[in-house]
């Protein structure tokens, strides 16, 4: 059974708006939202200290070891572990300031 253009392209709408899947994925509870948003708000804080930092090789290096940590644990939904990421996180970024102010 083969259906008529118009009839196929209503049904691809259709579908579209109202598919049980989202573009965005599952979700987010509103812990889990405000989790992103804190984890999004260190991320930003260090890719923006890293601008003091003089010489362009450490700059870089610091930024991508900095996105290779928040992306080695972008899976993790147990709040939990977020949190204890997060803590540890800005523990290391505090130190690691600390050097860098030292510079």
């Amino acid at each position: 059974m083969r259906l008529n253009p118009r009839a196929t392209q209503w049904l691809s709408i259709r579908t579209y708006a109202t598919g049980p899947r989202s573009r965005l994925g599952a979700t987010l509870s509103l812990e889990h939202f405000l989790q992103r948003a804190r984890v999004l708000s260190l991320y930003r804080t260090i890719i923006r200290a890293t601008r003091r930092i003089g010489d362009p090789k450490t700059q870089a290096e610091t930024r991508r070891f900095a996105r290779e940590e928040f992306e080695r644990h972008r899976g993790v939904t147990d709040l939990t572990h977020i949190r204890y990421l997060l803590s540890t996180g800005k523990t290391e970024w505090e130190s690691m300031e600390r050097y860098i102010d030292g510079l």
